[in-house]
């Protein structure tokens, strides 16, 4: 078989519809790419040949008595946070590296619903605590556009497997940016939705408030294609939306003529690299030229977004990892003398460095005397946060910057600082403590040919809007296009 291994989800539905390939075809080649490229990215955990090729013949047979699923037989691979019965799901971490799960989560069980084919598992930061991939017990997952940087994080095995044609499409999850980031990092496009849009429902919890499941691809048209399979009210998950389905493809075609993009000035100050402002100065250019119009808007406490996210989501962190305590699943140390030091040993040798920076950090700010002080006051820097992005919507439809505010980095750079780590992710913190929709999209390169993304930020639910904007700019240039030599 002859296959563009880095086909598009819509071309390879209109393939698969034409009968020009069969989804045991796809898989197969998709896994023997990844089986090929493996001792290279690390960017799987978990491959199942036996499974996959079994769920893709089902697929075929399924289209052979004409069953209509609008993704039936494309290949995807999960993040390794996704619960998926009988497969192993680590979290990149050791606390569950012999873990099978025992349910799917409701995200999964939505794409295979819509006869999409699972590949494997892949590689994160560990319990996606991370912008790097450096922290996966399982080791870093590597940049295929350059083997020395990293593919961003904590979704970077789902960022670097689309980005080097193991599949066609991924799923991550955003706490922070851990699908924008590494989006980015690795030229592609990648969307987090409106909070409870997908359902958290089987996702290993990293901070229950913030965390949203989201997919990623080449394009914009893609990703509007496995949202509209991925999204739905689900009675499990108490945060979850409910309302109806939507399909997300509705308006790409819309032109872009009087679209407001706000412009923050807090996003193109200091701090900024000079290649990354060029280059989105360049794409905004773009925008202009289908017809958009370009107002300054200011989101004045944005700047509290990186400290308030590192009270909150260390906190709940704190709380969620609580359960993974040696007793009833998960690595258990050992030898040990009585419960309490079972309950030690087994979270020390469980844990890497960084999930254990978060634990403690989390567990002091909800320490008595210190809750107020710093649990409540982040939460209330929330609030703030949202009411400024409010102000600015009464001017714009979309919001828009640069995703990230330096390009890839090097292995290593800042893996002695954590503080220069986390602020890597001070665009996209914003969006995941209001909960609005946002997503990365690629829009150049800088002087060193590092990948820049143009993230843009929605008000709540305007998911389909925001996919429109990105299409437009994905027909009028080549970015997207591009693919490593790997």
């Amino acid at each position: 078989m002859s296959w563009n291994t880095f086909a598009t989800v819509a071309e390879t539905v209109k393939e698969l519809d034409d009968k020009k390939v069969s989804a045991v075809e796809l898989a197969t080649h998709y896994l023997d790419r990844a089986d090929a490229l493996q001792p290279v990215l690390n960017a799987y955990v978990t491959l199942d040949r036996e499974k996959t090729l079994a769920e893709a013949k089902v697929a075929d047979e399924k289209r052979a008595a004409g069953d209509a699923a609008p993704l039936l037989g494309v290949p995807i691979a999960h993040k390794d946070i996704y619960l998926i019965d009988g497969w192993r799901t680590t979290c990149g971490s050791k606390m569950l590296e012999n873990f099978v799960a025992p349910y799917t989560s409701t995200v999964v069980k939505n794409m295979t619903a819509a006869g999409m084919v699972t590949l494997g598992k892949l590689n994160m930061d560990e319990f996606a605590m991370g912008s790097s991939n450096e922290t996966s017990y399982f080791g870093p997952v590597k940049n295929p556009w350059d083997l020395s940087r990293v593919p961003g994080g904590s979704s970077g095995g789902s960022a670097a497997s689309v980005a080097a044609g193991l599949t066609p499409a991924s799923t991550g999850t955003d706490t922070g940016g851990s699908i924008r980031q590494p989006a980015m990092f690795c030229n592609l496009t990648g969307l987090k939705p409106t909070y409870g849009v997908c359902s958290r429902f089987g996702i290993i919890a990293f901070a229950s408030s913030l965390d949203q499941a989201g997919p990623f691809a080449q394009t914009a048209e893609d990703c509007a294609l496995l949202l509209s399979a991925m999204a739905g009210f689900d009675t499990n998950d108490a945060t979850s939306l409910d309302r109806p389905k939507e399909n997300y493809s509705r308006d790409l075609a819309k032109p872009l003529t009087g679209l407001r993009i706000g412009l923050p000035k807090e996003f193109f100050g200091e701090g900024v690299a000079p290649g990354i402002a060029k280059a989105v100065d360049e794409a905004l250019a773009v925008y202009r030229k289908l017809g958009a119009i370009t107002v300054e808007v200011s989101l004045p406490n944005v700047k509290y977004s990186v400290p308030a996210y590192y009270v909150v989501a260390p906190a709940e962190a704190s709380s969620n990892l609580s359960r993974f305590d040696g007793v009833r699943y998960g690595h258990r140390a050992a030898e040990y003398t009585d419960l309490m030091d079972m309950y030690k040993r087994s979270r020390a040798e469980g844990f890497g460095a960084e999930v254990k920076r978060r634990i403690l950090i989390g567990t002091y700010v909800l320490s008595h005397g210190y809750y107020d002080a710093y649990y409540l006051q982040a939460g209330k820097l929330r609030r703030l946060i949202a009411e400024d992005f409010k102000r600015a919507y009464e001017v714009c439809d979309v919001v828009m910057g640069p995703t990230a505010p330096e390009t890839a980095f090097q292995f290593g750079s800042k893996s002695d600082d954590p503080v220069k780590m986390y602020l890597n992710d001070i665009f996209t913190i914003c969006a995941n403590l209001t909960g609005q929709p946002a997503m990365s999209h690629p829009c150049g390169v800088d002087e060193n040919g590092q990948h820049v993304g143009m993230q843009i930020i929605g008000n709540y639910l305007d998911e389909a809007r925001m996919l429109n904007v990105a299409h437009q700019f994905q027909l009028a240039t080549d970015w997207h296009k591009r693919h490593p030599n790997i």
